[in-house]
């Protein structure tokens, strides 16, 4: 690399501990414009070539070691490496020419490797006089811990770390999600005090979720809760904590965190902690926010480069490779900028949001961004087709006129350039937070496009790919299952699922969906197996493997909490449907089942509601849900709301519809219903009226629930055994109690 006429490079490397003093220059200057991933690739490529190891460094090392890519990645296929080192390239190139021209190393990327070169170099006349404190003029000034001095310290002292939790775990905006905040306490507090080498998922386990001594990593706890945790950091310094002067994070594969002034481009790891090297840094954002309209569209369309707000990792993967089944592929297009200030910005912004929410949606594959700012708006289906192989590309254009803004969204089927699906979104840009914009749009257009019954499952159900013959066709089968919730269904989707993690043991997906099916075995009586396992622990074993696969994986986190509800592990359930919610509120099938899980534990009302919130997001969801919504008005007292959402459940082959139809409709002086309802119930479950008790305590019904309930079905005209109320009031707890507890 030359700079005209200022600086002569020498011929000579420069020794490494100068190599290494640059680095930390490149990356603590505001004018080294590079995002986060350009700091962890250049972290990488410096620290493999000053150890000695620079013959390692190729597309394929860095894109697993740097980009999290697996041992599938193939460079000829994925660009990802070639796009970062040009983007990286470009950035030292920028630094060189501004705050870095009176440097006396320069480091350089030269194109057609990753190697780094270091070049020792003399200052020439014209230059000489600059020093090292004019440098640091143009970064940000900030308080130091020296009186008077406006140059702060390199990293962020104990006390100003610990001052930033406090600040945090006391915030509203921090949402205390289980144990998020003794979680971080811990982790902060260990590092601070020089025991970051403690820091693992077994200790994490025993001393902050108070595991027993026999914890292993088949329980996925500590994976769950990480993940919230960085979650709800990133909304807190999204949030309140913008303005913060440090900012504390928890890098993906790792617990111990970093702590870095907010502004500054380089999170630091305390030198406290032993074995952690250059390589081991995480960059943060590095734009100072003021939050104008522009700046805050700036932002949006800066999010590409942030890994505090996006996840790198590629979305699309070969099932022949990867051991994972085909699924719907999908490209996002950058949004047409139709016009009006800041509208390109926002239209890159929610491109960049929409590529968020969309890979929450397991049963989907969605093409990267760097496939996504690879193209054109409006381009067309054919060369999405051709070029890329994706069945669905959604696109749109977003417009503004004074403080309104349009958004349209649609998405084509590239076999045949039809538009399945098409929405206009208006809002006001002085009435509305532009965050929650963003969000809201992104959101809604995601839970239409992606979730279990939307608009590409409709399409797949009616149309199926032409060379669709694989563990897709499962999950197809799965979602029409639900529908239905039929005995014959059940037989097929468990033998079809069964094969499908044997062909694709790599699933996460079509684990959690046969945990689900195999739960249905017990709790539905559905095909029963005697097999060792029982049915109860298949399910808990099969979800276990889903969160072991992908800790993050909806319908995972979704099978884990049903099994462990049916297990009698019911706060533990709750709270891992409270971290699934977290995870992806957009998908209903979740919201849904748990909305079912709260309502069957006595939250009758909050249960309620989230099933209303799915219905509403997906009128064609599953009737189940339908039935269960009927059943939580009949326990709320709103009788014609109960009878009304159970003539629309209409689960005929389900026969635990047909009870909750017929004790509904015997409260709501509907007899000659009532009667029927109960006759067919019967006949396709003769056993378990005589294991009433049982049957209600496995769904964790509260007693003086489980009362109220039977005194329907008796109504109904159904044989319930004598003594059975007087049992459970024997056992059971009084409905004054239960009230008392929370159980409304």
């Amino acid at each position: 690399m030359t700079h005209a006429g200022a600086l002569e490079l020498g011929d000579m490397r420069p020794a490494d501990e100068a190599c290494r003093e640059q680095l930390s220059r490149i990356q603590k200057s505001a004018d080294f414009r590079a995002t986060e991933r350009d700091h962890r690739f250049l972290d990488y490529v410096v620290g493999e070539s000053l150890s000695g190891r620079g013959e390692r460094i190729r597309a394929y090392s860095v894109a697993v070691e740097v980009f999290g890519r697996d041992s599938t990645f193939d460079p000829q296929n994925d660009p990802t490496v070639r796009i970062a080192a040009r983007h990286l390239r470009r950035s030292l190139e920028h630094y060189y020419l501004t705050g870095g021209k009176a440097d006396p190393v320069v480091l350089s990327i030269p194109k057609g490797g990753y190697i780094p070169v270091f070049s020792a170099r003399e200052p020439s006349e014209d230059t000489a006089s600059i020093t090292a404190a004019d440098a640091h003029e143009s970064s940000q000034p900030s308080t130091g811990e020296n009186p008077g001095s406006n140059i702060r310290a390199a990293v962020p002292s104990s006390q100003d770390v610990l001052a930033q939790l406090q600040q945090i775990i006391s915030c509203p905006e921090f949402r205390r999600v289980g144990r998020t905040g003794v979680f971080l306490s811990y982790l902060v507090e260990e590092t601070l005090a020089g025991r970051g080498d403690r820091i693992k998922g077994y200790s994490i386990a025993i001393e902050v979720f108070k595991r027993p001594e026999s914890f292993t990593q088949d329980d996925p706890v500590v994976r769950i809760e990480a993940g919230t945790l960085r979650r709800e950091l990133e909304r807190y310094y999204l949030l309140a904590g913008r303005n913060d002067p440090v900012r504390i994070g928890i890098p993906k594969g790792a617990y111990i965190p970093t702590f870095a002034w907010n502004h500054s481009p380089e999170p630091l790891i305390p030198e406290a902690l032993p074995g952690r090297g250059p390589s081991n840094r995480m960059g943060a954002p590095s734009w100072r926010m003021r939050w104008t309209i522009p700046a805050a569209l700036a932002v949006f369309a800066g999010f590409a480069g942030s890994a505090y707000w996006i996840n790198l990792r590629p979305t699309v993967d070969s099932a022949q490779t990867t051991g994972i089944p085909d699924r719907p592929t999908l490209v996002v297009a950058p949004f047409a900028n139709l016009g009006g200030a800041y509208a390109e910005l926002y239209a890159r912004g929610l491109a960049e949001e929409l590529l968020t929410a969309l890979p929450r949606f397991k049963e989907i594959k969605v093409f990267g961004r760097e496939t996504s700012a690879s193209l054109s708006p409006g381009v067309s289906v054919s060369q999405i087709r051709n070029e890329l192989g994706a069945r669905y590309l959604l696109d749109g254009s977003v417009r503004t006129s004074g403080s309104r803004i349009r958004v349209t969204a649609r998405l084509l089927d590239t076999s045949d350039g039809a538009i399945l699906w098409s929405e206009d979104y208006e809002n006001d840009l002085q009435t509305r937070d532009l965050f929650a914009i963003q969000m809201a749009v992104a959101n809604k257009v995601a839970a239409t496009v992606a979730q279990p019954y939307g608009v590409m499952a409709q399409v797949d159900s009616a149309k199926p790919p032409p060379d669709d013959r694989g563990a897709y066709e499962c999950t197809l089968n799965f979602y029409a299952y639900r529908a239905e919730l039929s005995v014959e269904r059940h037989a097929d989707v468990r033998a079809c699922l069964e094969g499908a993690v044997t062909r694709y043991p790599s699933s996460a997906t079509a684990w959690a969906m046969l945990s689900i099916v195999y739960l249905d075995e017990d709790r539905f009586k559905f095909n029963f197996r005697s097999d060792t396992p029982q049915p109860m622990q298949r399910a808990l074993q099969a979800a276990r493997r889903s969160i072991q696969l992908d800790p993050d994986n909806t319908r995972g986190l979704q099978a884990l909490m049903t099994a462990l509800f049916f297990n009698q592990q019911f706060a533990e359930a709750m709270r891992i449907g409270e971290l699934a919610l977290a995870t992806n509120p957009n998908d209903t099938e979740l919201m849904g089942e748990f909305g079912t899980r709260l309502a069957m534990g006595g939250q009758w009302q909050r249960g309620a509601a989230l099933l209303d919130q799915a219905l509403a997001l997906n009128p064609g969801a599953a009737g189940y849900y339908h039935g269960t919504r009927a059943l939580a008005a009949f326990m709320l007292g709103d009788y014609p709301a109960a009878v009304a959402g159970i003539r629309q459940a209409d689960l005929q082959k389900f026969p635990l519809f047909h009870v909750v139809a017929a004790t509904i409709y015997a409260e709501a002086g509907m007899s000659e219903d009532a009667r029927r309802e109960g006759e067919i119930f019967m006949q396709m479950r003769p056993d378990f009226v005589p294991n009433i008790v049982a049957e209600l305590k496995i769904r964790n019904i509260q007693p003086g629930d489980q009362l109220r309930l039977i005194m329907g079905i008796r109504k109904a005209g159904m044989p319930v055994p004598d003594g059975v109320e007087a049992a459970i009031a024997d056992h059971g707890v009084g409905r004054s109690l239960m009230l008392e507890r929370g159980f409304r």
